[in-house]
């Protein structure tokens, strides 16, 4: 059984629960609190000397970082990544602009707004970090207002990866009021067979 490290609260660790959810697969969950130095022990920075989570461990002792390439080992042969090649391709265009041009954004605003004190120096990356994130939601809504989801109008990982904050874009103060297309494009995610939301 394949063995997944990571911290319930983290978006780029959802996306595989999410991933595994849709897929019905048995798997077993270890948590790491990253927040505490949970990642910084010894014992972890052999398995990923990044000192990050999430983190696939397969029975034979293999170990796999990174979000987007654990949903891309996770998804082959399944319906939520394509064989097709120019497809794949679409696929990872949308999961690279998730981890370049979204998540250190929409995400970095959600861990100052929700984890840091008011008064803390970073605070004051916010209103960047809100600007930016913007800018990554206005290329999304154009793409969702002409297709259902991301890639070729099938469910697939680049949706997931990008829903993973998107979702939550709110409680770093990144309101989706102007962005309809999103925000229906939330709902036919949520809607989906094996759906599971976030836990905290």
């Amino acid at each position: 059984m394949i063995t997944i490290h990571g911290m319930r609260a983290s978006g780029n660790c959802y996306k595989l629960q999410l991933l595994m959810a849709h897929l019905g697969q048995p798997y077993h969950w270890v948590d790491v609190d990253s927040a505490h130095g949970e990642t910084r022990t010894p014992q972890f920075l052999a398995k990923n000397p990044n000192g990050k989570v999430p983190l696939l461990e397969l029975a034979d002792g293999r170990v796999l970082p990174e979000s987007n390439a654990i949903l891309c080992y996770l998804a082959e042969g399944t319906s939520f990544l394509s064989a097709d090649r120019w497809l794949r391709a679409q696929t990872l265009q949308w999961m690279f602009f998730e981890q370049y041009s979204h998540e250190p954004y929409v995400a970095v605003a959600r861990f100052i707004s929700g984890w840091l004190p008011p008064d803390h120096p970073r605070q004051l990356e916010l209103p960047r970090l809100r600007e930016r994130a913007h800018q990554a939601l206005a290329v999304m809504e154009r793409e969702l207002a002409q297709r259902d989801f991301f890639v070729d109008g099938h469910y697939s990982v680049a949706d997931m990866a990008l829903y993973a904050y998107t979702h939550t874009a709110p409680a770093g103060g990144v309101e989706l009021h102007d962005y309809p297309a999103i925000r229906g494009w939330i709902a036919r995610i949520e809607a989906q067979p094996g759906y599971v939301a976030q836990q905290s």
